[in-house]
């Protein structure tokens, strides 16, 4: 790939990582909830995600979701319902008392589970992987091999999205003397409550244009 095609698909596949989608908010939440290490370790569920999408698109499956809306339906009702469940669990969870501990002292298990919730929600969203099938071909030279040309722009989007998920557990960090106390955590459970169960809603009423 050519430099100068690189340079204009660097800063216009930041702009989707750094969207405000489902997994951005997740990885805020985490960063409040959890600590700004968690949060950006867990991430590396999403990246599994994307780069199995970007995987697929590279092999030309891509074109086969965008291409079949029976599947298209099925990825983005399971992707809603599972987003909508995490959002309802959030904010029924209960303030603990115990949370403002070393991060230390938390479960271990915890950070499994986020990384999961991350891999489960990237690979729920079907718009994710028609935006790589409509994204990267755009920056294709047709005078060269597409498959190392998806293999830099795949691993570039990798490296952005690394950025972004940090940045946005910074901003959610920034919050997390919230947790100190037991009303703070009761606000932060149900505004990030919220929000999931709002973006699973969206993704429900999404179209694949």
């Amino acid at each position: 790939m050519p430099w100068e095609i690189w340079l204009v698909f660097v800063p216009a596949s930041f702009a989707l990582n750094m969207a405000p989608g489902p997994n951005n908010l997740l990885a805020m939440s985490n960063g409040v909830r959890f600590g700004f290490g968690r949060a950006v370790l867990a991430g590396g569920g999403r990246l599994a995600a994307f780069a199995v999408m970007i995987a697929l698109t590279a092999l030309g499956l891509g074109a086969l979701l965008a291409a079949s809306e029976l599947a298209f339906h099925v990825i983005k009702w399971c992707g809603a319902a599972y987003l909508v469940y995490l959002g309802i669990r959030l904010w029924r969870t209960r303030p603990d008392p115990t949370f403002a501990a070393a991060a230390d002292a938390r479960p271990a298990t915890a950070l499994k589970e986020l990384a999961r919730q991350e891999f489960l929600i990237a690979a729920g969203n079907p718009k994710a992987i028609l935006i790589f099938t409509a994204f990267f071909p755009q920056f294709l030279q047709s005078d060269a091999s597409a498959l190392p040309q998806f293999a830099v722009m795949g691993a570039t989007f990798l490296m952005l999205e690394v950025a972004a998920l940090t940045l946005y557990a910074v901003s959610g960090r920034q919050l997390a003397f919230l947790t100190r106390t037991e009303s703070g955590q009761r606000l932060i459970n149900r505004v990030s409550g919220g929000m999931l169960v709002g973006a699973g809603v969206l993704l429900a009423a999404s179209r694949r244009s």
